[in-house]
């Protein structure tokens, strides 16, 4: 529900009844479907008007107390509570479309601001901010939005409903597909870190390949993605990358995979699809990461992971005193071994004697 703020034409939502966030949606909806609601909040700050989440188990005790005006439960707590609720089996993941549903983003208007410098013919549903600056020969789809002072450079091509927010700099021929999400301050296809050694001296590597992004993708703010050396950089479809990332030149990132903040990838490493990586997490480079492969926040990847699963490589915070005596005894791990073996020889040379 909707309604138009007099004077400016703007829509500001009134929220939404819980019946049709059931028929936009689906779940189950149980209680009264009439029940309006404005916004999303937590069991513990929800108020009238509000529509709360149970994705956890260890937030039952607030699902009992919360003040909210309905929620969205999982099925097996749904008989915990009494307020109009609706049934899904990832609560989570539908409170997450239940936020967009109630806040849609803003629309800039179509159009190219009389700041902007444009060198390639748009379609009539592309909006340009402010000192945009778009190259020669770029090609964008339908509906992109270019938030002021993005930079676009020759060649370029960026694929339909994209949204690239303040600042954001796509070097020249690289391509974004469909549905993009770019965050302000992110760069597409600046150099990678190509140097050749000749004496005491670095000679640069020209880098021509590309940066290849697929659809559904979005990337945080201020990351990096480096083009190719030679072959592309390629980001498949539905990868969520987050603030602050590095991504070096020819790497490849299977669909659906997901990484947080200050993670670093070295050049050329191939990663498998839905693989996730916590933050400040690095991966050295020429590595191969198979499908479903999670490392844990604060790991550094020294080898290839054949096999998917869990892998954590930092050692458990600890009192620094104690942390010292730890590796102190680690050190020590490889003569020990050795003794060990040593006596297991010895042992084996006795037993066959006797």
């Amino acid at each position: 529900m909707t309604v138009s703020s007099p004077g400016n034409g703007v829509e500001v939502s009134r929220g939404l009844r819980l019946d049709e966030i059931v028929a936009a949606l689906g779940g189950v909806l149980e209680g009264d479907g009439s029940v309006l609601v404005s916004q999303v909040a937590s069991l513990l700050s929800a108020g009238e008007g509000r529509i709360a989440f149970l994705a956890s188990s260890k937030y039952r005790q607030q699902l009992k107390t919360t003040r909210a005006t309905a929620v969205i439960v999982p099925p097996q707590f749904s008989a915990e509570t009494s307020l109009p609720r609706i049934v899904h089996p990832n609560a989570y993941a539908y409170y997450a479309r239940v936020v967009a549903l109630l806040n849609p983003l803003r629309q800039r208007r179509p159009g190219i601001h009389h700041g902007a410098v444009v060198k390639s013919e748009l379609r009539p549903s592309v909006s340009v901010g402010e000192n945009a600056v778009i190259g020669e020969r770029v090609h964008m789809g339908e509906n992109v939005t270019l938030y002021p002072g993005c930079v676009i450079g020759d060649d370029v091509v960026i694929g339909d409903d994209c949204v690239l927010y303040p600042n954001v700099v796509v070097y020249d021929g690289c391509v974004i597909g469909r549905r993009a999400i770019i965050h302000a301050g992110a760069v597409l296809g600046g150099d990678g870190f190509g140097f050749a050694k000749d004496g005491e001296r670095w000679v640069k590597i020209p880098q021509i390949g590309r940066v290849v992004i697929g659809d559904d993708v979005e990337v945080g703010v201020n990351t990096s993605i480096d083009r190719g050396a030679l072959d592309d950089t390629v980001i498949g479809n539905g990868v969520k990358l987050d603030n602050q990332i590095q991504i070096g030149h020819n790497v490849s990132i299977g669909e659906h995979a997901a990484m947080a903040g200050c993670v670093g990838i070295a050049g050329s490493t191939r990663i498998g699809r839905r693989c996730t990586v916590g933050g400040a997490g690095m991966i050295i480079g020429h590595l191969e990461l198979a499908d479903d492969v999670h490392i844990s926040a604060g790991s550094m990847v020294t080898k290839s992971l054949p096999r998917a699963g869990q892998y954590t490589s930092i050692f458990p915070l600890e009192g620094h005193q104690e942390w010292l005596h730890n590796a102190a005894q680690i050190k020590r791990l490889a003569r020990l071994a050795e003794r060990v073996a040593e006596l297991e020889k010895k042992l084996e040379q006795r037993e066959n004697t006797t």
